[in-house]
């Protein structure tokens, strides 16, 4: 067999060169710069990273404490103000600059995710293409969602997870632009600082009023949540880091989307075309689960499980992962995978550690991967792989019976009947999408009725939707305004007296000028 090298060109050392060459602006030699203050800045302590590809050590970001952080907002206070008095179509163009921009620079910014957070190469340009193509929409629809309404009375702050820092983190900050907010974003401590810090500085070239910074959590919320003149908060995470932020917002009354995990389901009910069934669940392995629309648990209905189990072992089976990078002679295209690393070693023995104790707890492990089947460099570090998983039914303990892994691990639960069904797809309190298979479409729509998901696919599944459809969630795994389409500018824009977008306020009041 021939072994496998690193694709010439690709490395970490030239994609930084290049990171620097184009915007010298952002990156330092051995650290990358804040953006606040109509500047880039060298503050902050930079903290230490590692590749989840090889474990080689990479940029980490620069974290500021509160007190900058609170000036940092202050000028971006003063950079929306100025913004928003801008015309439309002087906003337009520069945003169109900004993606255009984006798109000659569409392979150094592919190629920072593959090493920051190790998305294979064709998921990587996926990201970038879809937060182009998605802001060009937007570009083009604008005028109609903006009808009367002007933009909020403060910036945007932006708090988002490291797995879709183009497509999701990016996108939005160019659309609140748009809409005529300044706009600040917390760099995500745990991956995606190069490319976010690339992306932004080629928006703040063409005039957007980005503010970048880098921080924990801890020491930024002051300044980026509960900010006396914050005009929207914007979070993508998991439960615990979103309950926080919706404590802090909680007696503020400021619009607020909050974007959280929850354990999407797939249920499998009088149901017989496999063919199509073992496709769906191939594709489901996608970037190793680490999606917010992934679907980690299948909800199957006991007497069908044989004809299932063949299936599912197959579509398993047949899934490619490992080293984003390795080629077999310098000519050959980067590999098509399904995933590779998952974002750090610490997640990947979280990982292993919550699989080994619900088999101990009785889970019966129906297929376990090898690292000995992933596309690997010779001896290189392997600490953030974790071959795929199959448990079926862990014990109602584990936190793989009730919480979304984040990883590369399926759980596969047996019901006999539909009330067992429903209460086995709702066993986390709400989530963003689940899918039902089911041959009678009659039966399979009656059932979508039960499911605590957002979106519920009948035989297909959902994905989470940035354009003309709405997208939120139900229970634990939302909060705030809905977005997608003409909703992703009304949460952070102004409308008429009394207006209530839709969405989850649990605990909200609406306010004389039509906030929650």
């Amino acid at each position: 067999m021939t072994e496998r090298m690193l694709k010439p060109g690709t490395d970490w050392t030239t994609l930084y060169t290049r990171c620097r060459t184009i915007a010298p602006e952002a990156f330092g030699a051995d650290r990358v710069h804040n953006h606040w203050g109509g500047r880039w800045r060298a503050d902050g302590a930079p903290r230490p990273a590692h590749s989840p590809v090889d474990g080689s050590e990479i940029i980490g970001p620069p974290l500021l404490d509160g007190a900058t952080a609170e000036r940092a907002v202050a000028a971006a206070v003063d950079d929306h103000r100025a913004w928003s008095r801008l015309p439309l179509d002087d906003r337009r163009e520069r945003v169109r600059a900004a993606v255009r921009a984006w798109s000659e620079h569409r392979d150094t910014l592919a190629l920072a995710l593959v090493w920051e957070i190790g998305k294979p190469w064709r998921s990587a340009r996926q990201d970038v293409d879809r937060a182009i193509s998605g802001v060009e929409w937007y570009l083009e629809e604008i005028d109609r969602m903006l009808v009367e309404r002007p933009p909020l009375d403060g910036p945007v702050s932006n708090i988002a997870s490291w797995n879709y820092p183009m497509s999701v983190l990016a996108h939005a900050m160019c659309v609140q632009a748009l809409a005529g907010n300044g706009v600040i974003a917390k760099t995500p401590t745990d991956g995606g600082l190069v490319c976010l810090t690339l992306a932004v500085a080629l928006a703040v070239r063409e005039g957007l009023p980005f503010t970048l910074v880098g921080g924990g959590g801890a020491e930024l919320s002051p300044a980026l949540v509960r900010g006396a003149e914050i005009g929207c908060v914007s979070f993508v995470g998991g439960r615990d880091a979103g309950g926080r932020v919706a404590a802090d917002l909680a007696d503020l009354g400021r619009p607020h989307v909050l974007e959280q995990e929850g354990l999407n389901c797939w249920g499998v009910w009088e149901y017989d075309d496999w063919g199509t069934l073992g496709g769906q669940i191939r594709k489901t392995f996608d970037y190793a689960k680490q999606r917010c629309t992934a679907y980690p648990r299948f909800v199957v209905q006991r007497s069908r499980f044989d004809a299932f189990l063949q299936t599912y072992l197959a579509a398993i089976r047949s899934v490619r992962f490992g080293h984003p990078l390795a080629v077999a002679h310098p000519e050959d295209a980067l590999p098509e995978l399904d995933f590779g690393p998952v974002i750090n070693a610490a997640k990947a023995k979280e990982l292993t550690d919550r699989v080994a104790a619900a088999v101990a707890g009785g889970a019966i492990p129906l297929y376990r991967g090898s690292l000995s089947d992933a596309l690997l460099l010779p001896d290189q570090d392997t600490e953030a792989y974790v071959p795929p998983v199959a448990l079926l039914e862990p014990p109602r303990s584990s936190p793989l019976f009730h919480a979304e892994p984040f990883g590369p691990i399926d759980s596969i639960v047996l019901v006999d009947t539909e009330a067992e069904l429903l209460a086995a797809m709702n066993a986390a309190n709400g989530s963003l999408v689940a899918t039902l298979s089911c041959d009678d479409t009659d039966t399979a729509a009656r059932l979508a009725g039960g499911v605590r998901a957002f979106k519920v696919g009948i035989n297909r599944p959902r994905s989470r939707g940035d354009r003309d459809e709405l997208f939120g969630g139900w229970g634990d795994s939302w909060r705030g305004a809905f977005v997608g389409g003409e909703l992703l500018v009304h949460a952070v824009t102004r409308g008429p007296a009394g207006e209530r977008l839709p969405g989850n306020f649990p605990q909200y009041t609406l306010r004389p000028e039509g906030r929650v």
